[in-house]
């Protein structure tokens, strides 16, 4: 029979919800222990507290860093109370036993988010708060342990229903929960670590989050799913303020990411720019004047995908752009904020949502994480920008001034486009896009049907890809993925180069009259 619950230890940066929740445990008869900064707060409300130092009859030494680090805090966690030798070192020893342990950690990752230096976030690493969250869920058929001020109303509702007894299994739900904590915490600790390494491929890898939402199914309704936050500071999608609409799903947050990482390739400052994607692959992209002209060329690429897409966009959203954006269905809009005319007319459309974003998303930084069976393949995130490559002209012509800004465009969209990807562009949007064809010459047939279809469509004379230029994110192993660029109506091509036939492969563009440079990054996606 799990015994009653006589002594709780709270010890806690969290403050949020403590005082209601030690008041109720005193009017349980509940002895508290705490420490430095709790205990004060306690103290402070009136409430009856033991300090940790009156327990262990050792003072906080090194600035707090040697407090609860001791056989009367962890015997009293630790002890099995239906081992009778346990019991035994127990009393001789005069240890008491603790039945319920409230320890949230120093915020490291905060510090990390708010970029302290390198002491004060090596200050914020906790010692003693996980270990002793990792002895009371060990012992937790006889310890209940709270980690989050989230569960507070459960524990002491059943501390008051249950004459001072909480249920096994709550307290198995908290241990997994406590040990879960302390693995995201570790885990922030070691990747930061490892972010300030020479090797940050170690031997040992570790992951993990916090929950921050939980979603109704996975890609398939037959699939759970949950969104977790990661320590850091980079913006992106887990940063985004949902302004209005329908709660987001899995699809719409991973196509979200999709456009938003694409959108980190222009910056907050630079030319407005607009990008539409559909199941994670960019369908439209372009800069223009300004929003309005930005978007309308992104959605002119491929209208028809478009619809029920996801618009990610740089510049605050207005009223124009806005009204343009509602004749479309469109599942989700992320912007930096947005102006209240053009909040109003977002408000028409009460399933829409709409997600601000207080800072501009950062192209690659971290780590890419993918699950395979019995593993993990980790990598570091694609990090190269064209803007730094130097392009080496391989053709015999030369690309023009506008031409080689329309191949720095598009290679920088091919980027986020899945392999085997094609990206036709002319004067900084996007007109054709093929994704994800085993062969990359099926990749540039199907983006020049597409833009024969939506020129047809729109009364356009011929095809706009015609005077465009070509990116492809990966080498062309043959030249008929070329000549399939130079037959639609492409005039440059900008391409990694490295293939075993890259001679033939010039030659096919000094042939066709085409201007080709390479920039030796390849740019795979799957």
């Amino acid at each position: 029979m799990t015994e009653p619950v006589r002594r709780a230890l709270l010890s806690v940066s969290d403050k949020n919800g403590l005082l209601p929740f030690a008041t109720r445990l005193v009017s349980l008869g509940i002895e508290l222990i705490s420490t430095g900064g709790t205990a004060k707060s306690l103290s402070d409300a009136g409430l009856p507290v033991t300090e940790v130092s009156s327990v262990t009859g050792f003072p906080e030494i090194m600035d707090g860093r040697v407090k609860t680090l001791h056989p009367s805090i962890h015997g009293g966690l630790l002890g099995v109370r239906t081992d009778a030798a346990h019991m035994a070192a127990m009393a001789s020893h005069g240890i008491t036993p603790i039945g319920l342990l409230v320890v949230n950690l120093y915020p490291f990752e905060a510090a990390v988010a708010q970029d302290a230096s390198w002491n004060d976030t090596i200050e914020k690493i906790d010692v003693g708060g996980p270990a002793m969250i990792r002895a009371a869920a060990k012992n937790h058929d006889s310890v209940t342990v709270i980690v989050d001020p989230a569960d507070y109303e459960l524990v002491a509702r059943e501390l008051e229903v249950a004459s001072l007894v909480t249920s096994l299994r709550t307290r198995q739900s908290l241990a997994a929960k406590a040990f879960a904590r302390t693995a995201s915490y570790d885990a922030a600790i070691s990747q930061w670590f490892a972010s300030h390494s020479e090797e940050p491929m170690a031997n040992w890898f570790a992951t993990g989050g916090n929950k921050i939402q939980s979603l109704r199914y996975g890609e398939n309704p037959h699939q759970q799913a949950a969104f977790y936050a990661v320590p850091g500071k980079r913006f992106g999608i887990a940063a985004a303020r949902q302004f209005q609409g329908k709660e987001l799903s899995y699809n719409n947050i991973n196509d979200t990411d999709a456009a938003l990482e694409c959108l980190a390739e222009f910056e907050r400052g630079g030319e407005p720019a607009c990008v539409i994607v559909k199941h994670a692959n960019p369908c439209g992209v372009a800069i223009g004047a300004d929003l309005t002209d930005a978007y309308q060329k992104a959605l002119s690429c491929d209208p028809a995908s478009a619809f029920g897409g996801i618009i990610a966009l740089n510049r605050p959203l207005d009223a124009v752009t806005a009204r343009e954006i509602i004749g479309l269905f469109t599942e989700v809009i992320v912007a930096p904020s947005a102006d209240d005319e053009a909040l109003e007319i977002i408000s028409r459309k009460k399933n829409l949502r709409l997600l601000l974003l207080d800072g501009h998303p950062v192209s690659g930084g971290g780590f890419a994480v993918k699950s395979v069976g019995g593993g993990l393949l980790v990598q570091t995130k694609d990090c190269a920008s064209v803007d730094s490559m130097d392009l080496k002209v391989v053709s015999k012509r030369v690309p023009t001034v506008a031409e080689i800004a329309d191949l720095r465009f598009a290679f920088r969209v091919a980027k986020h486009v899945k392999s085997n990807a094609i990206v036709y562009a002319k004067h900084g949007t996007t007109v054709g896009i093929g994704a994800g064809q085993m062969s990359r010459v099926d990749s540039a047939r199907i983006a020049a049907r597409k833009n024969a279809d939506v020129s047809r469509e729109a009364g356009n004379a011929q095809p706009t890809i015609r005077g465009s230029v070509v990116a492809s994110d990966a080498f062309f192993p043959f030249a008929d993925g070329l000549l399939e660029a130079a037959e639609a109506g492409a005039t440059a091509v900008i391409q990694p180069g490295g293939s075993l036939r890259d001679d033939d492969v010039i030659r096919a563009a000094d042939e066709a009259g085409l201007a080709m440079v390479f920039t030796g990054a390849r740019h795979f996606r799957h």
